[in-house]
Parts: C-alpha cells; structure tokens; sequence
C-alpha cells in the first residue's frame, strides 16, 4: 500500500483560472488539509481531438490514444498514481464544454483499467441553469466503469458568471469542501489492511438490439 494517498483533478474550463478552477481547489485544499496529495491538470485551450471510435488504444494494447498531439494522453500517463478522480468543467448549453467531453471521452476509452474502480467525482459550474443535467452527463464515464460516486451534501454544483465570482456561492464551496472531506474518508478507509477488496466483475456480455 502506498503511503501517500493522491487524487487527480482535471480542469476541463478553457478559463486556466476561472470558476471551475475555483471550485476545484477549494477540493484540493480540503483534500490536502485531510493529508490526501493533489494534482490538477489544465486541458488547455488549444485544439482537441474528439474520439472516432477507432478502438486501437483497446485493441492493440497501445494504453493511450492514437491521437498523440493533444492533452489526452497527458492526462491518460497520470492515472496509474491516481487513487482517486475529481474531474470539473463549466456548462454550455445545459452539456460540459466539448473540449472537456473530448479529451475526457478518450481518457476514459484509453486508459479505462486506471480508472476502473476508484473513487470519482464530478463537479459542475453553472452561471444559472442546466447545472444539473451537466452533472449527470459527467458521472456517466464513472458509473460505467464501476467508480464508487463520491458524493456532497448537494450536487457538486457551484454557480458564478465572473472568474472568482462562485466564491460568492457560499454553499457551492461548503458542498466543495464536504466532497473533500467526503472523498479523503473514502480512500482512508478503503486503504485500511482490512479494508474489503473490490468484488470481482463478471465477464462482459456486450450486446445491442439489432439482431
């Protein structure tokens, strides 16, 4: 067992130091203030791939994206010493922004078996509406693959317009900081010797409806 437990965040705003940023270190600071490592990587604001669905980091083994010339395969190279996931983006149109969804789609697909089964949680920034419906599209990629959904006292959703503003939100930061404090309690104890190991999956029955 490691000694130091680390969690990866993952700013999906093209705002370097906006709301989203804001929300996520408020995490981060509870997260460390809980004895828990941190790190946060920026996606950028330079141009992303969305993913074809080539398949080829699956089925040649590759462990990365065959697109190499984005900040994908940045972020896929630090699962592996990740015990855990916060992942951030801003709401456009009631959805993530696309360049979160593309470069976090393609995370998911290629470096899958390091994210499998760690604790994971999503935070949403919303200036006023369609907050929620955001969220939801965020956790799909955990519930997908099996992450134990680390949860609030309120959706993790914090609202604000003006880099800084969602500072104002004072029960968007609470909720932050709970995550935090939610998220460390988890991977404490699932780091215990005795903890109980992770049931095993059953094979994959992949099927669709066109028959």
């Amino acid at each position: 067992m490691k000694n130091i437990l680390n969690v990866l965040l993952v700013n999906g705003s093209p705002r370097a130091n906006g709301n989203t940023a804001r929300a996520l270190k408020e995490v981060a600071d509870t997260l460390a203030a809980e004895g828990i490592g941190t790190e946060t990587v920026w996606i950028g604001t330079k141009p992303v791939r969305g993913c074809i669905g080539c398949w080829q980091c699956m089925n040649k083994s590759l462990g990365r994206c065959v697109f190499d010339d984005d900040v994908a395969n940045r972020i896929v190279e630090k699962l592996p010493a990740a015990d855990a996931f916060v992942v951030g983006a801003p709401t456009y149109y009631g959805q993530p922004n696309g360049a979160f969804l593309a470069v976090w789609q393609r995370v998911c697909v290629a470096g899958r078996e390091h994210v499998a089964g760690k604790p994971a949680a999503a935070v949403s920034v919303c200036r006023r509406g369609g907050s929620t419906a955001s969220y939801q599209c965020m956790n799909m990629p955990f519930e997908m693959l099996n992450c134990p959904m680390v949860t609030s006292q309120y959706w993790n959703i914090v609202f604000g317009r003006e880099e800084g503003e969602c500072e104002r939100d004072t029960e968007g930061m609470q909720t932050m900081r709970t995550l935090g404090r939610n998220m460390a309690w988890l991977l404490k104890n699932l780091k215990r010797g005795d903890a109980v190991p992770r049931p095993a999956p059953e094979p994959w029955q992949p099927m669709h409806f066109i028959r």
